[in-house]
């Protein structure tokens, strides 16, 4: 007689990421218990012992996701400039979601929805962003509330995260893309003063 499996964090481990890659590339409907399981080399039982069923593994999922993006954005060091750290923060959120494209399938394809309004939990990927938007607020670089703000540069950015994972643009296209969206969306929220300047000194495309 076997041994009997162990549902210890090598099973939940395999089950997160079968999870996560089933839930980036089916019909989230399709996405059953078993299904999950059997792509793992697991239990039925694993699932339910190890997350309480199937609405768990997904919450464990979306977890890994959020935390993943917060660490990334939180990477980014902060500098004099609050507008050279909300690009950086754009460049590290496109590199996590090329990095992770399962993950990032999963966060934005309903599991998780995005809310900068409010208020911001202190593990939330939004907080880098509101955090370096009221720099830039504080010191006149910026002109608007910090919501809308926060909305146009994420709107912008996974437009062109999610075509680029698509593979409806090509690197060197998405390079250029992305430079020249994200300095417009920045610009468009600056101050006059600042508005002209950052005409005369940007990179081109």
């Amino acid at each position: 007689m076997g041994r009997p499996r162990t549902n210890d964090d090598a099973v939940r481990e395999r089950l997160v990421s079968c999870a996560t890659e089933m839930l980036a590339t089916r019909p989230r409907e399709s996405v059953t218990v078993r299904a999950v399981a059997a792509a793992a080399d697991a239990s039925t039982t694993a699932v339910y012992s190890l997350f309480g069923g199937k609405d768990g593994l997904i919450r464990a999922v979306r977890d890994r996701a959020v935390a993943g993006l917060f660490q990334s954005l939180s990477a980014v060091q902060t500098s004099a400039d609050p507008l050279d750290d909300l690009y950086a923060l754009a460049a590290a959120y496109r590199r996590w979601g090329r990095g992770h494209t399962h993950l990032y399938t999963v966060l934005f394809g309903g599991v998780q929805s995005f809310g900068p309004g409010g208020q911001v939990g202190a593990a939330d990927p939004v907080r880098p962003l509101i955090e370096a938007i009221d720099r830039a607020r504080a010191t006149s670089l910026l002109d608007g509330e910090p919501t809308p703000i926060a909305l146009s540069i994420w709107a912008t950015l996974h437009g062109l995260v999610t075509l680029e994972l698509a593979g409806a643009l090509d690197t060197a296209t998405a390079d250029t893309a992305f430079r020249s969206a994200i300095h417009a969306t920045l610009r468009g929220w600056t101050t006059p003063a600042v508005f002209r300047t950052l005409r005369q000194t940007e990179p081109g495309p």
